[in-house]
């Protein structure tokens, strides 16, 4: 279980961590002010949704497969 938690918590930060980065890179690259990384990473967010809906468990926001997802297992909570 902890290894679950570990492995969610991580993918978690690094898709934010991703989007963050690609926003910033696209404001920089495109020479727009930086307040347009913001909408640029909620669209990144979207796109991460999406590939999350065809990767991972149904009805989960993981991109992680099932086996590995720990919302994909029962907890005997």
């Amino acid at each position: 279980m902890q290894r679950q938690l570990l492995l969610d918590l991580t993918e978690r930060a690094g898709w934010t961590g991703a989007q963050a980065a690609l926003g910033l890179a696209v404001t920089e690259l495109a020479d727009i002010p930086v307040w347009w990384a913001a909408p640029v990473a909620l669209a990144l967010a979207s796109a991460k949704s999406w590939v999350a809906g065809r990767l991972g468990r149904k009805g989960t926001a993981s991109t992680l497969p099932a086996a590995a997802d720990p919302a994909s297992h029962p907890t005997g909570i």
